[in-house]
């Protein structure tokens, strides 16, 4: 069994219902068992919700990206349904965190939005799904705040160093996608990994050029297999075990 721990198929800007019914069954065939729909705002988290009600071994995440942390008022009394919701209580709070990639952002508020955020997870008890770019000096230093936040790093895009300060300095997980595919990204231990695909994003080798789909996670852990020098089984069972861990579905 493989799990995607990172999607969007629920977002009808990428894929229409029809798409994504589909890309679910292309899914389920190519052993991906279990997908997380992961929110990138108020509106989208609903829509994720949505479409896990609707599909079993489908899960959801709450989360406000930090790109639209200027644009929002956060009241975690607003989201009380996080736990009454008929699709079932989300997975996880994300994805949250710091992206410094552009000028404009405003970075006190994604700061302050983060640290909401973080209080909400460690309050509900759930872990989070981070989104971190070129802002890891500010990422450990807010986490540190919260020792007991779990969770990982989605997408990790930075160096050897960075790398190494999470895996010494934290206890997250590091999501790998179709990324480390075609990049020279650092490549973290086996018991560190989550495999997820960002889809539509982030088209893993030898799928470039067209849209990503969850089914596509198996080419992701076959990279992975060779990149590491272990059987396919072993990544395979390594990356569900800590998934189910974190995720605790």
């Amino acid at each position: 069994m493989l799990i995607d721990t990172h999607c969007h198929l629920h977002d009808r800007e990428f894929f229409t219902e029809e798409q994504a019914e589909a890309m679910l069954k292309r899914a389920w065939d190519a052993g991906v068992k279990k997908i997380i729909c992961i929110g990138t705002n108020h509106d989208d988290s609903l829509a994720a919700c949505d479409f896990a009600a609707k599909h079993k071994n489908v899960y959801w995440t709450y989360g406000v990206h930090p790109e639209g942390a200027s644009e929002i008022v956060f009241s975690s009394a607003g989201l009380e349904f996080l736990n009454t919701s008929y699709a079932g209580a989300p997975v996880a709070i994300g994805e949250v965190g710091l992206d410094y990639h552009y000028d404009g952002y405003d970075r006190k508020a994604q700061i302050k939005l983060f640290e909401k955020m973080l209080q909400l997870a460690v309050d509900s008890n759930l872990p989070l799904s981070f989104h971190v770019r070129e802002a890891f000096d500010d990422f450990f230093a807010v986490t540190s705040n919260f020792p007991s936040a779990r969770g990982v790093v989605h997408s990790f895009t930075d160096s050897k160093k960075i790398l190494k300060r999470i895996l010494n300095e934290t206890k997250f997980y590091v999501g790998v996608n179709g990324l480390a595919t075609y990049s020279t990204l650092p490549t973290p231990p086996l018991d560190r990994i989550l495999l997820e695909t960002d889809a539509p994003f982030l088209t893993p080798v030898p799928f470039r050029g067209i849209i990503n789909e969850s089914a596509y996670i198996r080419e992701i852990a076959m990279w992975l297999s060779e990149k590491l020098g272990e059987n396919f089984e072993v990544i395979e069972r390594e990356t569900t075990k800590n998934a189910e861990q974190l995720f605790s579905f």
